[in-house]
């Protein structure tokens, strides 16, 4: 089958248009910082997060995973927080029990029992240890 002119002028249109919707859809979303690899940027946005998540947590320790996916937090109280990446934003659980922390070498996965929430695998280095050791003394 053979296109006129007017048909492949017309086939040519609608491509650059297409192209062009294409790019400006992916130009907007890359603005609003939709689809990004979030990950943590330090100690302070750690900070900030925690006291967003819970009114009054006043951070006295943390481990940050190496790879920025996520945190574990300790307040002056001694209450523990578990903070994961959560879609496109970070999302904090307080937690109450040890029972959801696996230690594997350097790695601690851990979940705070809420099945919406889930589980988190976080590189603590060297701290993984320490931190799972400090767990068992929650709910005792």
């Amino acid at each position: 089958m053979f296109h006129t002119a007017h048909q492949l002028l017309f086939l040519g249109i609608q491509l650059a248009i297409s192209v062009a919707l294409i790019l400006g859809v992916t130009w907007m979303a890359s603005r609003l910082g939709l689809g990004g690899d979030v990950r943590l940027a330090g100690e302070a946005e750690v900070r900030e997060l925690a006291e967003a998540s819970v009114c009054g947590f006043d951070t006295a320790d943390l481990a940050m995973d190496r790879a920025g996916i996520g945190a574990l937090v300790r307040d002056r109280t001694g209450r523990v927080m578990l903070l994961r990446r959560h879609g496109a934003q970070f999302a904090g659980r307080l937690l109450d029990s040890h029972a959801f922390a696996r230690l594997d070498r350097n790695f601690l996965t851990i979940g705070s029992g809420d099945p919406h929430f889930g589980q988190v695998t976080l590189d603590l280095g060297d701290q993984a240890q320490v931190w799972a050791a400090s767990l068992r003394r929650l709910g005792a």
